[in-house]
This record gives C-alpha cells, sequence and structure tokens, in this order.
C-alpha cells in the first residue's frame, strides 16, 4: 500500500511539474517560442552613425556617408543562380566560392559580411531581386567621409575590426565586420565616436522578402549615435602647413602655449583620408603603404631627429640655473670649439670678438654653447654627477620621454644617460669632451616635432607647459581632463628664461640675427634656427618660435628634411604659420608662393639613389 501510495505521489508531482513548466514556457516566457520563430524572422543590425569631427571653430573635418554591405545566413542559402548572382554584385564564381567557405567557417547560424559596401549601382540591382537568392539580405550602415582634403593624420581612419581584436576585445561590444578607429582622434577616441548599435527583427516569407516588424517591434532597440568630438585644429592653419609642404617631407606642430592645444599637426608627404575609405581601402592602404615618401607614417610624432641648434637656449637655461654663467659671460669662437684633437666647426662669422649669451643666441656660436655645456658638467665631482644633473634639466621639457597627451601614436626620442656612456666608454672613462655635440643639438640626442613644439611652449611660458592635446569638446562640453589642464614646471627658474627669450627676438629683429629675413610685420616673435646634420644626405632645415612674444599665442616647430639650412625652408615656413594664426591673412604672398611651389624631391631622390649603393 505504501509502494503505491508512493508512485502515486511520484507519478503527480512530476505531472504537475510538466505542467507548471510548460504554463510558463507558454504562457509567461516566449523566449523558446522567439527561438522557434527564427526561421521566420530576420535580424538586422541597427548600425549607429559615428560621431563628428570638428575643428576649433566648428568647421565640419569628418561626417558619415551610407553604405551597404550583403550579408549572408549560410545555413538559409539554398541552390541558386550563381552567374546571375555574381554578376549582379560584380565578383567572379571564385570569390563567390571563396566567400561562401568564410561565412561558413565563422558560422553556420550566425550572419556574417558577403560582399561590403556596395556600389549604389549593384544595391539597385540586388534589391530589386533579392527573392531570387535565400539566405542573402542588405544591412544599412554609414561610411565615413571626410568634406575637407586634409589632416588625415590627425583624423585617423577606420577599419574592420581585425581577428586579433575580437579574441582580445573584453567589451563584448565589437563582431566581425564591425568598424573601429585605427588611427588618429578616430583611434584615440573610438569609445565616444562609436556609438552603439540597435536591433531590428522583421518578418520575412519563404522568399526572404521582409513582410512587416516582428512583433510590433517588441524586441527591437534604437542605435545611439557616436558623441561629436572638437578638436583643437585650426583647419585653415592646418592647410596652409600642408601646402607649404608640398613637395617636401617633414613635419610641423603648431600649439597654443596657453592651454597645450594642438593647433595644427602637419607630416609631409600627406593624402587624401578619402582613399581609406570603402572597399578600395585595401587596396589604397598597400599603395601608401609602399609608397616611397611613407605618407602613412607621421612625421610631426613618430621621426626623430637630432634637434640642432634650437637645443642651445636649452643648454643656456641649464647653464644659467646651475650658475656656470651669466648673461655677462663671454667666449671668444675662434672658428669653433678646441680641445685637444677636438674640434667642432662654427660659422657665426664673429671670430675674434667675443660673445656673450645675447650674442651667441642671435649668431648661434657653436663655441659658446659648447663651452657652456661642458662648464655645466664640470661643475660636478665627477662627469657622471654633472650629467645626471643636467640630463634631468633636460627631461624636465618634456624631451626623452611620451609626453602622455590624446595621441595614439609617438615616440620617446633619446636624452642620453650616464649608463649609455658607461657601457660606451667604460664608468669613469669619459668627459663632457667625450659627446661635445650635445651642447649643439647633435650626436645622440633625438626629438620629434612635436616634442620640440611643446619645448618651445615652456619657454614662452617662462618654465612650464601643458601636456599637448586634440581634443576640445565632446559633444559641445569642454573636456574635462586634469591631465591636460595641469601646469608642468621645467626645473629652470623662471628669472632665467626672460634674456634667453631676448636673445631669441634677436634672431629676427638683429640685423645679424639668422631668421632677419622671415620677420612678421607688425609682430614681434622670438625663434631660433637649426641645421641638423644627416649623414645620408643634405642637411635638415629646422625652426622653433612663438610669439607674439610678450602674449604667446601659438608656438611652433618646423623640421624639413633635406632643407639645407634653418632659414632656407624652416623659418619661413613657421612664421608664415604665424602669421596666418596671428593675423588671419598672410602678407608675404612673394614668399608663400615661393615655399609652395619649392620642391626638394630632387634632393630625396639623390639621397635614395645614396642610401641604394
Amino acid at each position: 500500500m505504501d509502494r503505491k501510495f508512493l508512485a502515486f505521489v511520484l507519478l503527480f508531482s512530476l505531472t504537475l511539474t510538466f505542467i507548471v513548466r510548460l504554463f510558463f514556457l507558454q504562457i509567461i516566457n516566449d523566449s523558446y517560442k522567439f527561438e522557434s520563430e527564427k526561421n521566420a524572422r530576420q535580424k538586422i543590425i541597427q548600425y549607429p552613425n559615428r560621431g563628428y569631427v570638428y575643428d576649433r571653430n566648428n568647421v565640419l573635418l569628418v561626417t558619415n556617408q551610407p553604405a551597404y554591405d550583403l550579408m549572408i545566413l549560410p545555413r538559409n542559402v539554398k541552390d541558386i543562380d550563381t552567374a546571375e548572382f555574381c554578376r549582379l554584385i560584380d565578383i567572379t564564381k571564385e570569390s563567390y566560392i571563396k566567400r561562401i567557405k568564410k561565412a561558413k567557417s565563422y558560422s553556420w547560424r550566425k550572419p556574417s559580411i558577403f560582399v561590403r559596401e556596395l556600389s549604389k549601382e549593384n544595391f539597385a540591382f540586388f534589391q530589386e531581386k533579392m527573392f531570387k537568392f535565400p539566405g542573402f539580405f542588405i544591412q544599412k550602415k554609414s561610411l565615413r567621409k571626410y568634406p575637407i582634403n586634409s589632416s588625415p593624420n590627425v583624423l585617423g581612419y577606420v577599419s574592420e575590426v581585425s581577428t586579433w581584436i575580437l579574441k582580445h576585445d573584453k567589451t563584448g561590444h565589437y563582431k566581425m565586420g564591425d568598424q573601429i578607429g585605427f588611427a588618429g582622434i578616430e583611434k584615440s577616441y573610438e569609445e565616444e565616436l562609436r556609438g552603439r548599435a540597435g536591433v531590428k527583427y522583421f518578418v520575412v516569407d519563404v522568399h526572404n522578402r521582409i513582410q512587416g516588424s516582428y512583433h510590433e517591434g517588441m524586441y527591437d532597440t534604437i542605435p545611439t549615435n557616436g558623441k561629436d568630438i572638437t578638436s583643437t585644429i585650426d583647419i585653415n592653419l592646418q592647410l596652409l602647413g600642408e601646402r607649404l609642404m608640398s613637395n617636401k617631407r617633414g613635419g610641423i606642430v603648431a600649439i597654443d602655449p596657453q592651454s597645450g592645444e594642438i593647433l595644427a599637426s602637419i607630416s609631409a608627404p600627406g593624402y587624401d583620408p578619402n582613399l581609406l575609405v570603402g572597399r578600395k581601402r585595401s587596396r589604397n592602404y598597400s599603395k601608401l603603404l609602399d609608397s616611397v615618401g611613407k605618407p602613412l607614417y607621421d612625421r610631426g610624432l613618430l621621426a626623430q631627429y637630432p634637434p640642432g641648434s634650437p637645443f642651445k637656449v636649452v643648454n643656456a637655461l641649464v647653464a644659467l640655473q646651475e650658475g656656470v654663467i651669466t648673461t655677462e659671460s663671454k667666449y671668444t669662437c675662434h672658428h669653433g670649439f678646441h680641445w685637444g684633437s677636438l674640434w667642432v666647426r662654427c660659422h657665426c662669422g664673429q671670430f675674434s670678438k667675443p660673445h656673450d649669451l645675447h650674442s651667441a643666441i642671435l649668431r648661434s656660436c657653436n663655441n659658446y654653447f659648447s663651452r657652456t655645456y661642458k662648464a655645466s658638467i664640470d661643475h660636478y665631482k665627477t662627469s657622471e654627477e654633472g650629467f645626471k644633473v643636467w640630463s634631468d634639466h633636460v627631461k624636465s621639457f618634456g624631451l626623452g620621454k611620451f609626453l602622455n597627451n590624446d595621441l595614439p601614436t609617438g615616440r620617446k626620442g633619446l636624452v642620453p644617460s650616464v649608463e649609455m656612456y658607461d657601457k660606451q666608454y667604460g664608468k669613469g672613462r669619459w668627459k663632457p669632451t667625450y659627446n661635445i655635440s650635445n651642447a649643439i643639438g647633435q650626436g645622440e640626442i633625438l626629438v620629434t616635432p612635436i616634442q620640440l613644439a611643446n619645448m618651445t611652449a615652456a619657454i614662452a611660458n617662462h618654465g612650464y607647459y601643458y601636456t599637448p592635446h586634440i581634443v576640445k569638446k565632446i559633444n559641445n562640453i569642454d573636456i574635462n581632463n586634469s591631465d591636460f589642464t595641469k601646469k608642468r614646471f621645467t626645473t629652470i627658474d623662471k628669472k632665467h628664461f626672460q634674456p634667453v627669450i631676448d636673445g631669441m627676438v634677436a634672431v629676427f629683429e638683429s640685423e645679424r640675427g639668422t631668421a632677419r629675413a622671415s620677420r612678421v610685420p607688425g609682430i614681434i616673435l622670438a625663434g631660433k634656427t637649426g641645421t641638423a646634420q644627416n649623414p645620408h644626405g643634405q642637411d635638415h632645415s629646422i625652426f622653433i618660435a612663438f610669439g607674439p612674444v610678450d602674449n604667446p599665442k601659438i608656438a611652433i616647430a618646423v623640421f624639413v628634411e633635406n632643407g639645407y639650412w634653418g632659414s632656407r625652408w624652416a623659418a619661413p615656413i613657421a612664421t608664415l604659420m604665424i602669421e596666418k594664426y596671428l593675423k588671419g591673412e598672410i602678407s608675404r604672398k612673394k614668399l608663400e608662393e615661393r615655399i609652395v611651389n619649392g620642391s626638394l624631391l630632387d634632393e630625396y631622390q639623390k639621397q635614395a639613389h645614396s642610401e641604394s649603393k
């Protein structure tokens, strides 16, 4: 009797459990019903619009344009007329077979892109006959569009997420076929620009034709568009810099010293950013990558050059801080710096009359700064101790380290260390004369254009700088990042900057100044010319400047590869850009025309020929 009762209880309990479960699945929870209806519905991703990008004056730099991807759901693909299919979307049968295999290897049940970014014509033809091709459907998305052919190194580009990114993505935001920023602002501010995709479900018939919304949109989600970015770039200044660098190679960076905002960042040669949009992106990318001029290489952020004579002003500031010279300290040039068998040549043109600091800056005397450098290191008991102090001073200007800005790429440059020379010469076996070229910005020292522009901004501010950055606002709200609003002080006392700046003003204003031919009417500027030795060919032309001196609004560094000397190319380019930014127009039209039409392509061919030997 007990066993019968127990069996009855178990049977009753089991039956009741099934009834309750069925009631839950069929009445309360319809997720299984939702799954069972997959064959009768179609899921279409609703891609958001990426945020727009503007310049500092609200000029539109990056927008969107519609595009159409042909999607495939392999399990729904039936026997189709492949010849007609391939003709409609303009692919070969071999390409069709390859794409089918790729889609199946990805997933039988998940949709993936079969042909991305159909042309408008192909899209129109295919949409009319899509009912013939079950398993295929169209998905709308947007592509980037650049209204102004400018600033590719600043703006960056977007491309399909790689398998590596998909494998390491912990956010779950990306899937196969999605787009992601790969350079410039697009990469640095990907999270803000990308938005969030939505989903829309449709009911389809046996011919894969949409019949209407599934369950009146109950399961649909709305896409969230990306946020708009206001960059710090002045597009008019950027365009001028790119024109001035026509048929030249090099980098230019201009910064607002009062905020650290990057006003212009030019890498030459450049390219049309629209080349990296659409189905031809991969082909164009390969061509740009293989180009002799390396337009994809951002020289403003990545190229490392000897700073040349502009670095002399830092050596002057270090020597003043260490008390080894005063503004009245004098050295006679005698054609250069002599120490035993060591001879650093000089072309300052003042061989018998002593230079003080002011004269040494405006004439760029190698002997003066070589002796100044040596005195700064010999001021301490050992060369190692003195060099360590010197190196720390130099690094306080942002040299030899990453600036921690909001740009996705960059290089540290190089400020040599005690360990480096110990390894080269032996511990305790070297003196400042072993690396005297540091005095004039040659030798082991390397800087990027953005580092040199930042150094110039620190001088303009009498001893501090703000971390350079490229974005000003997000969705029209000022960025709130303490990394960009905090003053970063050098190790040089404020009182030492004015005499150095006075010497830099004389570079323009003195009749014997090295940049006197590049004066800007009505504006007092401070600057320093430079010529960096190039073992592979003609020397590089370098120039730094800021202005107006009494209220600096722009600091700039210009590198022109194989440009001979600083006053030939770099100085005119810098002052034309400064005049444009401060005045809104250029008064020296003939100078502008000469620089724009000037070419250094012959020098690059000579260097390439020399390197190939």
